[in-house]
């Protein structure tokens, strides 16, 4: 009787998730708008360029992969020819400003930048800067890209901010002294810790953006994208040693977990939908504004986090916001 109800309790929520899944209605056209969208090669991040091009957009895809094929395909798919693909590797801080120097560079205008690239648990502690790589990928990275664009992004206003954070950053442990995660014990929690630690930090950040940004036409808001299949998925298993946790990561795959385009779909909708085109600060769950996790209206202690960020990434006096 047990397993019974346990299997028809499993269905419901199956069919509950289907059907309540988000899809975007906007029909929003981009000819002449210019995005970028890290993590472009695979995922939700191909999905997501694969329809801004569809729109006419101009967009640059950033990542750390060769996006030669990804590329190819869109234009196939869209017959939009107008795609780059530019090199950035979030993991390193200088590949961050470099990409951000050639954007300023040959770029006119930035209309929508969507900060999707990230990792789940890493096995390594530190990167070359001496930051976590989780936190630097999720977090510090996609912070200090935003702020060596605003000034493009401020130019082409109306133009918004979109980050992709997680239902996982519900479960965060962040404060001031572990900001920057130091995984000593190299256990499989404080691993995932670290993973709701970057995505709500990106919250906390996204919203103190929306608010200094108020009155630029800039906008930012923050999406959860659902349980997606991407390939975060087996880098989470190869992490996860316990067999235990894979299996139950293994049956949550199977079950529940969206497609990439089902994914790209609330990141696409925050990014072009007209009824969205003054709305910042918020937090979108399929294609729905959501609540934040605690702690996110806590102004004094997001402040900190704020300082605590800036100084972590040694700021110049005029990257500052």
């Amino acid at each position: 009787m047990f397993c019974l109800t346990c299997v028809i309790l499993a269905i419901s929520v199956y069919i509950y998730m289907r059907l309540s899944r988000g899809i975007t209605r906007s029909a929003t056209c981009l000819v002449g708008k210019t995005a970028i969208v890290t993590g472009a090669n695979s995922g939700i991040g191909y999905h997501t360029v694969l329809n801004l091009a569809s729109r006419g957009c101009r967009v640059i895809m950033a990542d750390v992969a060769d996006m030669t094929q990804s590329k190819e395909k869109i234009i196939e798919y869209t017959n939009n020819p107008n795609i780059v693909t530019k090199f950035v590797d979030l993991a390193s801080l200088q590949s961050v400003r470099d990409f951000a120097s050639d954007i300023i560079k040959t770029e006119d205008r930035l209309d929508i930048l969507i900060n999707n690239a990230g990792i789940g648990p890493s096995r390594d502690n530190r990167t070359k800067d001496g930051l976590h790589p989780v936190m630097q990928i999720n977090y510090f990275a996609p912070f200090l890209l935003i702020h060596l664009l605003l000034d493009l992004l401020k130019k082409s206003a109306p133009s918004r901010i979109v980050n992709t954070s997680s239902c996982f950053a519900f479960l965060n442990t962040l404060s001031v002294k572990n900001l920057n995660f130091d995984d000593k014990y190299g256990r499989f929690i404080d691993k995932f810790l670290s993973y709701a630690n970057s995505k709500f930090a990106l919250i906390i950040a996204s919203d103190i953006y929306a608010e200094r940004l108020r009155g630029t036409g800039v906008t930012c808001n923050t999406i959860h994208p659902g349980f997606v299949a991407t390939p975060i998925i087996p880098k989470v298993y190869s992490v996860a040693s316990n067999v235990l946790i894979n299996t139950v990561i293994w049956l949550y795959n199977i079950i529940y977990t969206k497609y990439p385009w089902e994914g790209s779909q609330t990141l696409v909708h925050v990014a072009v939908s007209k009824k969205l085109e003054k709305v910042t600060g918020k937090h979108f769950w399929d294609c729905r504004p959501f609540i934040k996790p605690l702690g996110a209206n806590n102004k004094k202690f997001c402040g900190e986090i704020w300082k605590a960020t800036e100084e972590i990434l040694n700021l110049k006096p005029e990257e500052g916001l």
